[in-house]
């Protein structure tokens, strides 16, 4: 009996110890911008918030269970954004200016958030073969429709777009068609046509 009391049972070296993070490829921001209320004659933009940059799987999952969420935008005109760290979620910016983005119609809140979230998680696991063209994605709630539209840097190499949109199109589990507008037209005409399409 004395001789299994005074046994060493083997403890594995992580309890007790902390936990270390688990390190994503690169770092992202997200952003919120409620056009619900723009000031008069306030420029676009005004109204766009950085909210934070993380690096960790544990701080996604924070901020995704705690904020991020399309079911706790305001109703109206609001934006959810998840870009790459450094990349701002406007035309403007360099990484954006020749781009442009494949857009997604939701049917309703919940298929919204499943849209959403599995993006999310493609993207911050870099689930793309292209994911260097990729810039982010963007939820927008609005009174007639929700969508989502997956922002990329080059809008000219057209076999990067179409693996993009192929991918992303099984990744959010849609049948319907979804499609690729030019930033640059979208400058030009509100309501640009879609260039590439799967």
């Amino acid at each position: 009996m004395a001789s299994a009391a005074a046994e060493v049972i083997a403890v594995p070296e992580e309890v007790g110890a902390e936990k270390q993070p688990h390190k994503l490829e690169r770092k992202w921001t997200f952003w919120f911008d409620n056009q619900s209320k723009p000031k008069q004659g306030a420029a676009w933009g005004s109204t766009l918030r950085k909210v934070y940059t993380f690096d960790t799987v544990e701080e996604f999952w924070c901020l995704y269970d705690q904020i991020f969420k399309p079911s706790k935008l305001p109703p109206g005109n609001a934006d959810f954004h998840l870009f790459k760290a450094g990349v701002e979620p406007k035309w403007e910016d360099p990484e954006c200016a020749n781009g442009g983005k494949w857009t997604a119609i939701s049917n309703g809140k919940a298929n919204l958030e499943t849209m959403w979230l599995e993006t999310l998680m493609a993207l911050i696991g870099e689930q793309f073969d292209e994911s260097d063209e990729i810039c982010g994605v963007v939820a927008s709630l609005r009174q007639r429709q929700n969508k989502l539209a997956l922002w990329t840097k080059t809008s000219t190499n057209e076999a990067a777009q179409m693996g993009i949109g192929r991918k992303w199109k099984e990744i959010i589990d849609v049948n319907d068609k979804i499609t690729y507008s030019f930033h640059d037209d979208s400058r030009k005409e509100r309501s640009a046509k879609g260039r590439y399409n799967v």
